[in-house]
């Protein structure tokens, strides 16, 4: 039985960019893309481990927004419930302190990088909510 892993992203946005975030090396997926986040640890709602999570990894704060996507994708490790939300910076600037690398695309240049499978379905959401507004 695979185990399930339940962890939440942030699609952090500035001047119509969004902050892309590369894996690193040695972890699960490594130099894959993905929104920066982290695991829901026992009994935290999925905002207040998004809230942890970017002030832990990118030592900076975030206001979290509206849910964009659920999605569950399985992967040779475990199942992954990833849960993405819209989200502001509210205090300092992320900083590298766990990913490889870090970049700030408008949502059409989203699809150039080579993004972790279960973000996928977000970045499609995200693209068309964009190309709709």
């Amino acid at each position: 039985m695979k185990k399930n892993i339940h962890v939440v992203g942030a699609v952090i946005i500035e001047d119509g960019k969004i902050l892309c975030a590369q894996r690193g090396d040695g972890k699960a997926l490594p130099l894959k893309w993905e929104f920066p986040g982290g695991k829901i640890e026992e009994g935290e709602t999925p905002q207040e481990a998004l809230r942890r999570e970017i002030e832990e990894e990118m030592l900076c704060k975030v206001e979290i927004g509206e849910k964009i996507e659920t999605t569950v994708y399985e992967y040779d490790f475990g199942i992954v419930h990833l849960t993405t939300y819209y989200c502001q910076l509210k205090e300092g600037k992320p900083v590298l302190t766990e990913h490889a690398a870090m970049k700030w695309l408008v949502p059409s240049e989203l699809y150039t990088l080579d993004w972790a499978p279960a973000d996928i379905p977000a970045i499609e959401k995200i693209s068309k909510e964009f190309v709709a507004n």
